[in-house]
């Protein structure tokens, strides 16, 4: 037992370092997670003092139990069995497929990701690019949701800054739980969105076990509380109109509430911009009747390349106004009581009727559509023409609302001066029509328009 004991260096080596691993994963590592996970703990109590909603425990519970959860459940044990039944495979391979599609959607939170990194990076590059505006149309009943509730942001899809934009805006209520497609899955950037809490979805799966795990998760996440994010158009408007609404995240949360035991609160929130950063690229995309974006990493990089020298040498401006406004909040309680049907498809038809009356009027759209349905006008016919619609306006700002408009317009040569006037340019009518077509449902009714720019202030004020 006291005989010495001669070993090769390298082994020698080896055995020290497996004895170190185990050392730390059974006494160091445990210690130290639990270490920082109590100061975690302790942070997540002060910033949930500050949030008007609280982030609840599930968001915090670690990927790992998360994943159990969810493929220990019997709503997913059951789609296990049928797929192995229907596909003639055993059930441990189906179990480690659905273990898969849990490890593919389940998020993994971190608050100190969220907080100090996302909300500084979303702050920057919404007012980087945008001055940036927040309405309401009712903001004492937003205010005035049950706190115990679950909250849905649903909204319109018009560009990637709508994450950024929201994300933003939405700091001091809670943090939000986007559902993205899989554009988001590519590394790093997956291992970004997943840490703000963000779900992964596959859009067209055709697997009804995959869509089981996404159910089941959403079903936990929305009886947990958990304050979520959806565009239920499932993508970026191609055409600048409202697109019509996919219906599976939505019954996968009327299906997973039990508004007897906790309300789920629908809020509509309507996004418009001056300028669409991938207007060019939807409208091209538009023109082929295709959703195949050919959006090359160089000819992006370049761009991004172009913003950063134009504001090294001083000549970078703002794209105009961003502007966001929280519509009529919906309670499915409420709205379930006043209908004996399905609600899926009414829910959505009214959801998304909302988020249309509620599209903030900005000064591109609206100089867009008025020379697009008129043809040329002259800045006075578009200033008496904003003036009729909203009285309350000073002339100073509605002239300087409409110059707004028809520099961003001009500058990329959308629109032409000929004698005075404003006509469609030959280059890009495409995008005349895009952004016209944000505001159309709302400037072709007259009435409609006049309460939409009156309650719009905030949203358009050159202040």
């Amino acid at each position: 037992m006291t005989q010495t004991v001669e070993l090769p260096l390298w082994l020698f080596v080896l055995i020290v370092l497996f004895a170190a691993v185990t050392f730390a994963s059974h006494f160091l590592f445990p210690s130290v997670r639990w270490f920082f996970r109590h100061r975690l703990e302790r942070a997540v109590a002060r910033l949930n003092k500050r949030l008007e909603r609280p982030i609840q425990p599930f968001k915090l519970a670690r990927r790992h139990d998360m994943i159990q959860r969810l493929i220990y459940d019997p709503q997913v044990g059951q789609a296990v069995s049928d797929h192995a039944d229907a596909e003639g495979i055993p059930e441990a391979v189906a179990f480690e497929k659905a273990r898969g599609y849990a490890r593919e959607i389940v998020p993994s939170f971190s608050a100190f990701t969220y907080f100090s990194f996302a909300i500084r990076l979303a702050r920057f590059l919404s007012n980087a690019f945008y001055n940036v505006r927040l309405d309401y149309q009712n903001e004492a009943a937003v205010k005035g949701i049950d706190p115990s509730a679950t909250v849905v942001f649903v909204m319109n899809h018009r560009s990637n800054m709508d994450y950024v934009l929201i994300t933003y805006l939405a700091a001091q209520r809670s943090a939000l739980s986007y559902a993205v497609g899989e554009w988001a899955r590519v590394w790093p950037l997956s291992r970004l969105i997943r840490a703000m809490g963000a779900y992964f979805i596959r859009r067209k799966s055709g697997s009804d076990l995959y869509r089981q795990v996404l159910a089941s998760y959403v079903r936990h996440a929305t009886e947990a509380g958990v304050a979520q994010a959806m565009f239920p158009e499932g993508g970026l408007s191609l055409s600048g109109t409202l697109g019509r609404p996919k219906l599976g995240l939505l019954k996968y949360i009327i299906d997973g509430s039990d508004p007897e035991k906790r309300d789920v609160v629908f809020v509509p929130v309507a996004l418009n911009y001056d300028r669409v950063l991938e207007d060019t690229i939807l409208t091209t995309a538009a023109n082929r009747a295709e959703r195949r974006f050919r959006a090359r990493i160089g000819v992006i990089m370049g761009w991004v390349l172009k913003q950063i020298w134009r504001r090294i040498t001083g000549r970078y401006k703002r794209f105009g106004y961003a502007a966001v406004r929280y519509g009529e909040p919906l309670s499915l309680r409420t709205f379930q009581d006043s209908t004996d049907e399905d609600l899926t498809i009414p829910l959505a038809r009214e959801l998304m009727s909302r988020i249309g009356s509620a599209v903030p009027v900005l000064p591109v759209p609206f100089v867009s559509w008025q020379i697009n349905r008129n043809g040329p006008m002259t800045h006075t016919d578009l200033a008496n023409v904003l003036a009729d619609w909203n009285s309350a306006r000073s002339p100073a700002d509605v002239s300087a609302l409409i110059d707004e408009g028809v520099k961003q317009l001009k500058d990329r040569r959308i629109i032409v001066e000929q004698g005075g006037a404003y006509a469609i340019g030959p280059e890009r009518p495409d995008l005349l029509r895009y952004y016209a077509a944000s505001v159309d449902h709302l400037l072709r009714h007259e009435k409609v328009v006049d309460a939409a720019v009156a309650e719009n202030d905030a949203a358009t004020a050159g202040s």
